[in-house]
Parts: C-alpha cells; sequence; structure tokens
C-alpha cells in the first residue's frame, strides 16, 4: 500500500505543478492592452474557471468583466465581473449552447481598441459550442466518433465544420477588437486549430480530410451535416496574439522531477502516446515488469492522450482502462506498481481520475470472480475497479494536459 500511495502523491504532484494559475499569469504580466479600449475576458474548457480566477487577480481594475464556460462541478466559488456558466462534456447540451451564445452577444460590436482575454483549456469543443446544425444531430455526430476510437484531431476536424466558433470562426466574431489568446494544450504536439477545435487559430484542416474520416469509420450522417463538412473554415485569422501556457511535456517532466525526489530514477518513455488505452498499458506493464528484478529503484513515465474503442456498455474511462490492461502483466510481482490518471481529474464519465494496479490486484481481482478480459469487453473498468480499491479519485484538479501514467519499481 506504501508505493501506492507514493504513486498517487507523484501524480498530484506532477497535476498540481500544470496548474494553470501561474502560466496564465506569466502570459498577462506580458501583455500590453490599448488604453483607449475595454479588456474582457472569456474563458472556455474544462481549466477555465482557474484560469479565469488567476487573470481576474492579476487584471484586477483592467478587466471590465468577462464570461466562463466551463463543465459541471467546474466552478469552485463566483469571481467579481464573471459570469460562469457549467455545460456537458463530452458531449455538448442545452446549457452549452446557451452559454456560448451569451459570449457571441458579449463581443459583438467591439472596437480596434478593445482587446478579448481569451482563455481556452480542452474541453472547449464540447462546452464552447454554437452549432451549425441542431443539437440531436451534433451529439449523435460526437457520440458516433467517440464510440469508433478516432482520435482527438480527427474529431476536432469534424466538429469545426458544424460550429460558428470553431476553425476561427469565433476570432471573426470579435473582429475588429484584438484577441490575446492563452492556451492550456490538451492536444499532442500543441497544434493550435485543433485545441478546442480552434475557435481563434487558423484553421489547417481541409474539407477533403473531413471526408475522408466520415468514409474511415463509416460515419452515419444527414444531409445538412455533409453540407456543413463541405464548407470551408477560415483561412486566415490575424486579430489573434496566442501564448500556449501548459502541455502535457510539463507533465512528465513534473513528474519524473517528483519521481526524483523520492528516489527513484525516472525515465520518460513517451509524452506523444496515442495508442489505444488498452495496448498502452500493456506496453508500460511489460516495461516495467522487465526491470522489476534490477534492484534499482527505478520510474517509466508516458504522458499523451490514449483512445477506447467501444465495444461494450460498461463504465469506464481511458486512463482506467490503460491501467486495468497492466493488471495480469504485473500479477504477483511485489515491489511494482503503476498508475494512469488524467490531468483534469475527469477519466471518461466517471468521478474518477484514473485507476492504479500492483502485482496483487490480479490476484484480488481473481478472489471477487472478475475477469479483466471481460471487463476491458465490456469497457467496464469502473465497477472492476470499484471491487479492488484500484480507483484514483482527485476531483476536478483546474488543469487539463492530456494524461499521465507513472510504473513505479521499490528495490
Amino acid at each position: 500500500m506504501k508505493l501506492r500511495e507514493t504513486a498517487v502523491e507523484i501524480a498530484r504532484e506532477a497535476i498540481d505543478a500544470v496548474k494553470p494559475d501561474a502560466a496564465v499569469r506569466r502570459a498577462l504580466s506580458s501583455a500590453a492592452f490599448d488604453p483607449a479600449g475595454k479588456v474582457l475576458l472569456v474563458a472556455a474548457g474544462k481549466a477555465a474557471w482557474r484560469m479565469a480566477a488567476a487573470a481576474s487577480d492579476i487584471l484586477g481594475d483592467r478587466l471590465a468583466r468577462g464570461i466562463v464556460v466551463t463543465k459541471y462541478g467546474h466552478v469552485e466559488h463566483p469571481l467579481p465581473h464573471i459570469v460562469c456558466h457549467e455545460a456537458g462534456h463530452p458531449v455538448p447540451d442545452e446549457k452549452s449552447f446557451r452559454a456560448t451564445e451569451a459570449v457571441l452577444d458579449f463581443v459583438k460590436g467591439l472596437s480596434p481598441h478593445d482587446t478579448v482575454v481569451f482563455l481556452l483549456s480542452g474541453g472547449g469543443s464540447a462546452l464552447f459550442e454554437a452549432p451549425l446544425v441542431s443539437g440531436v444531430e451534433l451529439a449523435d455526430v460526437t457520440r458516433q466518433l467517440l464510440a469508433c476510437g478516432a482520435d482527438i484531431v480527427e474529431i476536432n476536424t469534424i466538429r469545426k465544420r458544424l460550429s460558428r466558433v470553431k476553425g476561427g470562426r469565433f476570432a471573426a466574431a470579435c473582429a475588429p477588437a484584438r484577441i490575446f489568446q492563452v492556451v492550456l494544450s490538451d492536444i499532442l504536439g500543441d497544434p493550435l486549430d485543433m485545441i478546442a477545435s480552434g475557435p481563434a487559430a487558423t484553421d489547417t484542416s481541409t474539407c477533403a480530410q473531413a471526408q475522408a474520416i466520415v468514409t474511415k469509420y463509416n460515419l452515419k450522417l444527414s444531409p445538412g451535416v455533409l453540407a456543413c463538412l463541405a464548407q470551408e473554415t477560415p483561412r486566415v485569422v490575424e486579430n489573434v496574439e496566442t501564448v500556449v501556457a501548459g502541455s502535457v511535456r510539463e507533465l512528465c517532466a513534473a513528474a519524473a522531477s517528483a519521481c526524483t525526489a523520492r528516489g527513484f530514477a525516472p525515465e520518460v518513455i513517451d509524452t506523444a502516446v496515442a495508442d489505444e488505452a488498452r495496448v498502452a498499458g500493456r506496453r508500460l506493464a511489460e516495461i516495467v515488469r522487465a526491470h522489476a528484478a534490477d534492484g534499482v529503484r527505478r520510474a517509466f513515465i508516458m504522458g499523451g492522450e490514449t483512445v477506447v474503442k467501444l465495444t461494450g456498455h460498461g463504465k469506464g474511462g481511458r486512463n482506467q482502462e490503460f491501467a486495468l490492461a497492466a493488471a495480469p502483466i504485473l500479477d504477483g510481482i511485489q515491489n511494482v506498481v503503476l498508475i494512469s490518471v488524467g490531468s483534469d481529474g475527469t477519466d471518461g464519465p466517471t468521478d474518477a481520475a484514473g485507476g492504479c494496479v500492483d502485482g496483487e490486484t490480479a490476484i484480488h481481482l481473481r478472489a471477487h470472480g472478475l475477469s479483466v478480459e471481460r471487463a476491458l469487453a465490456e469497457n467496464d473498468a469502473y465497477p472492476t475497479f470499484a471491487a479492488v480499491d484500484g480507483l484514483v479519485i482527485t476531483g476536478p484538479t483546474g488543469t487539463n494536459v492530456n494524461d499521465v501514467a507513472i510504473g513505479l519499481i521499490d528495490a
């Protein structure tokens, strides 16, 4: 249990290190605003409230007013001069649409002297949405993309073409005002047009790529959706200055530092993991098993965003599947633990950040009559982990920079 507790401590410390407060403060301390204009704030995404709180502190009286759009349960308390909305994620809901319409009204009629401080984080694709199709159609498209195992770039290539704010369209709505954009990246490589589907970025994807995704996954789409996918997004966005404030690379580096502080020799294996969750979990577990008898305290770290192909109707998330797939490989090894967590504190549609396994997890599962293979086939990792105390619960963290998985070996 002590090694498990250490793994959870390391994960929490890594997440704390990439919370956006300090990054937002650094970004805004160097920002210059036209004294003749207003400064407005718009924050969208799972980290929106925390980013807005930091911005409110540093802008003070210079901030005229603002709007936050974030996930349910992520608003910690009211902020001065800022209206906070909570809405649906990962599938947008009516509150997503109403909050985004409020934002669009908020930025109407601005002058070239005005500045919109736009704080963007992962989850913005669902939370910040004004669809060009019906909400029912949009929800159906989103569910199809999530279920077929499409990666986040493919998903956002489709979603940005169905929206009045994505793919640079929000920047156009703010013009002629200037946008100072601070981005917390949840996509590997930090592509600005894909993070939250790029509301204030030039779109680099094309209609041809969108159609190729439809064909690849055999998506069943209405004529209205197909018509939207045939319309190109803005090719030029000129009124935006952007600062990327955090990414998964920083998350992995923070995990490595936390491991070092506890006497583990860390090795970052990969910061761009995009495999299927169970495949990546087995990969990390195999590495840990191969070094378990070395007699050295070591840590192996992976970061990224895996995918889950839905084959069942259970409850879970990609980090829980990552960890659960590792359990049989570590079966019986006494000096190892593996943890995988989402930096936002919510893994899939659950209240868990992820899962944690060690050499006894498979033993406990068998004692409860539970099967890893069956749980993975049903995408039912959450109740499986709940039965053996394997869930990692952090609550909403206020940040969102992909996931981190850590395998620890104690000498």
